[in-house]
This record gives structure tokens, sequence and C-alpha cells, in this order.
């Protein structure tokens, strides 16, 4: 089998926490420094300085007229290394205490910086001593919302969805969804997906609705009964058995009223305008040239430029402390190929890295990304988890891994996120074909998506200009296959098969749609229960955005 393996007062105080200056010495970095190391401090000293950590840059001068003054410290999100070098104070990272993370960007998030707010409500969400606090966290990204933050809008949309900190309301969900697009309240794009989510709501609704007014109706029959008992007899007993179904018969009235406020909130179905598609894109096509000059030149369709595409494929097949595998590396070859040859990709292979060489190449991808730029990165191998808190951690192992519980060299999936967070890629999916590898994202799978998963030409326009942090794994938190006598797992079988019979502009959403039914259907055929899973990853700096794959021209 594949890669098994009180509120806010209370909380503001940890701000208190002073900040300890990593020194550079603490990772020397010149060749003198490290030729007086050994090969073990130098592999601690070099995972150290690729770290995330919450930096705290020092203020700059500025001159006011003739006066010069010095700014606040700025926060920012840096690995230690590049904090370091532009002389600003850390800790070392550790996700079970984030207090000192909160000391970085609490500042910030009190002065109004609607981005720092984000960062705290992610921080507080995550957990300052090893449990979430929900409450605030919302709180935070109610702030960042307000000021029309994207993240902050979609951040709080995930926690109404899944009933954190707030009240669970999808209809208050949507809401947040909708302010996090950037749609007109009478005007959402792909309404027909749309239409659908409401509808299934509006039923629910209106089954407790039913519910509700049938208990109504069979109580105040009981009551009726009763009260022609209590003109024959006066009895006490009755009286209180009386009020206590008419306090009943009210709190269900004044449930029922709630329900029907909630269904009125939602438009009716057959009000709804669904934008249908022209001619052109009736079958999901969209007009327009894509212009390749070769993997590294910038595509386009029609109007929108999208920039590079670039590709980091992990392939962990041969281990040195546990079971190896069995396809990852033909895996990660043929996925190479394919998005090289058909794709207009640059790619990056590693295979058999590792823990400080997987570290090193998600680190140094970001060197060769712009602002417009696309990234991919794809990972096949065995992954674990282990309970951290009150929650569970998923690891990347690598090829030097051991056997779990001993976790000393596994990359965790904290440092994956955190990283996305600091790419300055536009577009990011991650695509995980490993045991557990649905612990990268504690986001819901809110798949905003029509039966065919087709997309318009004005919904792509529309996906393609936001940034998008996003997660495709083979089979969620739980174990998948490695192969089934074909050569791949039976997860990297069907995403081939998806991008090569694909002949035209292919959004993450359609390839999840098509992958999800292939590999249910053939692990189900091995008697095997294993479901993909498509969300989005939560604290990476995600704007509603999307991935797409453009093939060459034919």
């Amino acid at each position: 089998m594949k890669k098994t393996s009180s509120y806010l007062s209370s909380t503001i105080s940890l701000i208190t926490y002073p900040l300890i200056a990593i020194g550079l010495a603490a990772c020397a970095s010149s060749a003198g420094d490290q030729s007086n190391m050994s090969a073990t401090e130098q592999r601690t000293a070099r995972i150290a300085e690729l770290q995330v950590v919450d930096c705290s840059l020092p203020g700059q001068t500025r001159m006011l007229g003739n006066t010069p003054y010095m700014t606040p410290r700025r926060p920012a999100t840096l690995t230690a290394a590049e904090c370091q070098t532009r002389g600003g104070e850390y800790v070392a990272y550790d996700r079970a205490d984030l207090k000192t993370a909160l000391a970085v960007w609490m500042p910030a998030a009190e002065q109004g910086d609607a981005e720092a707010q984000v960062n705290v409500g992610e921080i507080f969400e995550k957990g300052t001593g090893g449990s979430p606090n929900y409450e605030a966290a919302a709180i935070w990204y109610k702030k960042a919302a307000d000021q029309g933050n994207k993240r902050g809008q979609f951040n709080i949309g995930t926690l109404y969805e899944q009933g954190l900190g707030v009240e669970k309301d999808q209809i208050a969900a949507l809401e947040w969804y909708r302010q996090a697009w950037g749609l007109p309240k009478d005007d959402l794009v792909f309404q027909s997906s749309v239409t659908r989510q409401q509808a299934e709501i509006t039923e629910t609704l209106n089954k407790e609705i039913r519910s509700k007014n049938l208990q109504i109706k069979a109580m105040k029959n009981q009551i009726a009964e009763l009260n022609a008992s209590l003109v024959k007899a006066n009895n006490s007993e009755l009286k209180g058995q009386i009020q206590e179904l008419n306090a009943i018969v009210s709190q269900l009235e004044q449930e029922a009223k709630t329900a029907q406020q909630k269904v009125a909130l939602y438009p009716r179905t057959d009000q709804l305008v669904v934008r249908t598609p022209t001619a052109a894109t009736a079958s999901g096509k969209v007009a327009g040239k894509i212009e390749s000059m070769g993997s590294t030149s910038d595509v386009s369709l029609k109007n929108i430029n999208f920039g590079k595409f670039y590709a980091l494929v992990i392939g962990v097949q041969n281990y040195e402390n546990i079971n190896s595998l069995e396809t990852p590396i033909n895996d990660i070859n043929a996925i190479a190929e394919t998005l090289t040859e058909r794709y207009n990709f640059t790619v990056t292979k590693v295979i058999n890295a590792d823990d400080v060489g997987v570290m090193e190449a998600i680190n140094n991808i970001n060197e060769k990304l712009t602002e417009n730029d696309n990234l991919l990165i794809f990972y096949a191998g065995h992954g674990a988890r282990l309970a951290s808190g009150d929650s569970e951690a998923g690891y990347w192992l690598p090829t030097n891994a051991e056997a779990p519980p001993r976790d000393t060299y596994w990359v965790a999936n904290e440092f994956v996120t955190r990283h996305l967070a600091r790419f300055k890629a536009k577009r990011v999916l991650v695509v995980a074909d490993s045991c557990y590898s649905g612990l990268l994202s504690s986001a819901p799978g809110f798949l905003m998506m029509g039966e065919d998963g087709k997309y318009t030409d004005e919904y792509i326009a529309y996906k393609a200009d936001k940034r998008s942090r996003l997660l495709l794994t083979s089979g969620g938190d739980n174990p998948v296959l490695d192969s089934v006598n074909t050569g791949h797992s039976i997860f990297t079988q069907a995403f081939l098969k998806a991008l090569n019979t694909n002949k035209e502009i292919f959004s993450a959403p359609e390839l999840f749609l098509q992958l999800k039914a292939e590999v249910t259907k053939s692990a189900k055929a091995v008697k095997f229960s294993q479901t993909p899973e498509y969300k989005t990853i939560k604290g990476a700096g995600h704007e509603v955005g999307d991935f797409f794959f453009i093939p060459k021209k034919s």
C-alpha cells in the first residue's frame, strides 16, 4: 500500500512576550564557520535557515523635510536566512507555540493593517497554546474582511461553513465567499452550481420547518385535550403540563420562524438567471490562441496573460530505513514528460532526496517565480501523521526518514504551507500522492462547480486574476494505493490520463472531478476505499483564484 506509514482580551496579553534575536552565528553561513562544524551540525544549521519565520524587520530611516525619523518595525514572512540578511529579529519557528509569532504581527494588526489582522487570525486558528481559538480567529478575520481583504473574507467564510468559532451558517459562508470573489450580490458567477447549493440548503430548511409544524400541530391537539380535561376537573398537575407544552410550542414556533427567515434569504431558483455560454464556449472550449515560444515564455490565451508555468516534481521511492515503494520515480518521470511536452511547463525533478534536499528544492523554486507565474508541486512517496496537541500533523517522508513515530528527518506539511505563503507566484497547486496528504489543509472542500465542471470565458478571466493556493490529494487523510500492476499509482495513472487526453484549457476543479470518479472506481475494483480531495490551503495567501493547465497548440 502506498505511503502508509477570554477571547480577545485574554489572548492579546501574549504579545508581551519579548522577541529573541537569533544571531547570525547560530546558523554560521560562511565557509570558514562551516569548516569547523560537523556534518550533522551543518545539516541542522541549514535546516534552520530554510524554515519560514515571522520576522520583525528594522524600521526605515526617512526624511520629513530636513528632519530624519525612524519608522516602526515591519513584520514580514521570510526564511530565517533572509531575515538574518536583512537585519531582522525572529524566534525559531515552533508550531506548538505560536505566541512569538503573535508578538510579531499583533502591533500592526492593532493599528489596522488588514494583512496583519489575517495573520493574527490564522495564528489563533492554528492555536497559540496547542489548541485553536476559533472565536478570536473569527474576530480578526472579520476586522480584515470588513476592510475588503480577500483572505480575511475567505477565511471567515470557512469558519461559517464549518461552524468554528461562529454558528454554522452556509448562507453566511456563501455570502463571504461571494465577497471574496468580488461579485455583486445579484450576479453570482457560475450560478448553476450556486443554485444547486442553495436548493439543497433550502430543502433542508423546509424539511425542518415541516417537521416543526407537525410537532406544533400535535402538541396543540394535546393541549386542547388537556384543556378539555381541565374544564371537568380543576387539576393543578394538568395546568403544569399545559404550561410546559405551551412553552415547547412557543420554542418550536420561534425555531420554525428562524428557519423560514433563512429560507427567505435565498432567491427562488426559478427566479435566478443562469448564465448560459455562447456557442463558442458551449462545450467548455475557450475561443482564443495559445502563444507559446517554449517552456520559459509567458503563456497567453485570448486577452489573458497567464505568465510562466513551473513544476517541482518530487518522487521518493527508495528508503534507507523503511519499506521502499514501486512507482514514485516512474510516476514523476511520466508527469514531467507530460507537463513539458504538452503543457508549457519548466520542470524540476527531485528524485530520492533526503530531508534537506526536499526542503532546499521547495525553498529554491521561489527564485524563479514572478508575481504572475504558476507553480505546480507534485509529491509522490510515503506520508505519515502524528498527534500534535489537540490536532494531527501530516508529513512527507524523504529517503532518510525513519519509521514512525521517529520523525527526526520528516518534512512537515507546515514547512510546505509556510513556504507557499511567501512564494511570489500568483497560482500554486500542490498535488500530493501520499498517505494522509489531506492534512496539508484544514480548509473545507467547498467546490463551486457545475455538473460537468466547465468554465465560461468570463469565469476564466475572473479567476485568472486572483491568487490561489490549492491542494489536490490522492486520498484525503487516509492510506492510498501505490500500484495495481500498472507501473503507476492509481492516482497518477488517472492524473496522466486526464492531462494526456485533454485538448483545451483545463482547470484544477475539472481535473479533480475526473480524478475523483476514476480513482474511486479503480480502488473499488480492488476492494479498496480511496477518494481524492480538492480544497484550498488556508494560511498560504489564497484569494479564491484557480489553477489552469493550458495545452500547447496542436
